[in-house]
């Protein structure tokens, strides 16, 4: 098995329908969901997954890009519908997901209040985040109270803490709390599954529907038109990756220990050739 979600890199061979890449663009995407493949010096991959990398990022950092924007593009626009002068909060805000949730959120127009350590609260101003907490010393709930959208990448106690601070008629999206019933609708599994996500998010959703928010689980998919919306945001300079570091072809092993701590500041990356 090859692991990997992200890439970027330069197209060598086209398939005979394909119109609108050709051999010699340089782009980047994601893997379709459950697949991987990307530690590799070639990748097949499907022209929708897939968009031209923007001129003003090297191709490398560009690799930083799809996983985490879209996972924070879909959270935010299609689930959340979050609207200008709304408040938001996104926690981990100096991970990859949620630095650059900070950057689409604010670039929006809503207010941003995240969660990091004392360490990267600078990071994460620079990136627009309007209130931040460092999570060594409160808890998020202690804090902030009457937000109209949660996006929470972290899960376990603290999606219960994130419904607590919406206000009625707000909602929360995780990716990683307890995955719904409706999930496994949209996603056509069986009657298990089903089943199964009805039980473990039962008390999330009485929670959310006595307090009257809603409460969502997203599985991110690629699309390529909307990386392509994200390549605009990138070429107007509204949004930037945020790399913690690369590491060679030959030390795919180190950065896989490196990530696992569970401390990177943004995206790590691994470079295959030049």
């Amino acid at each position: 098995m090859t692991l990997g979600n992200d890439f970027s890199g330069e197209i060598v061979e086209i398939g005979h329908n394909v119109t609108d890449f050709s051999v010699g663009d340089e782009v980047y995407g994601r893997t379709d969901h459950g697949e991987t493949g990307t530690f590799a010096e070639y990748l097949a991959t499907e022209p929708e997954a897939i968009a031209k990398v923007p001129k003003n990022i090297p191709l490398l950092h560009a690799a930083a890009v799809p996983l985490v924007g879209l996972t924070a593009y879909q959270a935010l626009f299609e689930v959340l519908k979050i609207q200008k002068d709304q408040k938001v909060f996104i926690n981990s805000g100096s991970g990859g997901v949620g630095s650059m949730a900070i950057q689409l959120a604010k670039n929006a127009g809503a207010y941003v209040a995240t969660t990091t350590s004392q360490h990267n609260t600078s990071l994460v101003e620079g990136l627009g985040a309007d209130k931040v907490i460092d999570y060594h010393k409160n808890k998020f709930a202690d804090v902030l109270q009457d937000y109209d959208a949660v996006f929470d990448s972290r899960g376990g106690a603290e999606t219960a803490d994130g419904l607590r601070i919406l206000k009625s008629g707000g909602g929360l999206v995780t990716i990683s709390g307890m995955p719904t019933p409706k999930l496994a609708r949209e996603q056509e599994m069986g009657l298990t599954r089903r089943i199964l996500f009805s039980m473990i998010s039962r008390s999330l959703r009485k929670t959310a529907r006595i307090k009257g928010v809603s409460y969502d689980f997203l599985l991110m998919r690629s699309d390529g038109e909307q990386l392509a919306e994200i390549t605009k945001l990138i070429k107007a300079e509204k949004i930037k990756p945020v790399i913690d570091r690369v590491f060679p072809f030959d030390s795919i092993k180190e950065a896989l220990e490196y990530t696992s701590k569970g401390h990177a500041v943004g995206k790590v990356l691994i470079q295959i050739g030049e």
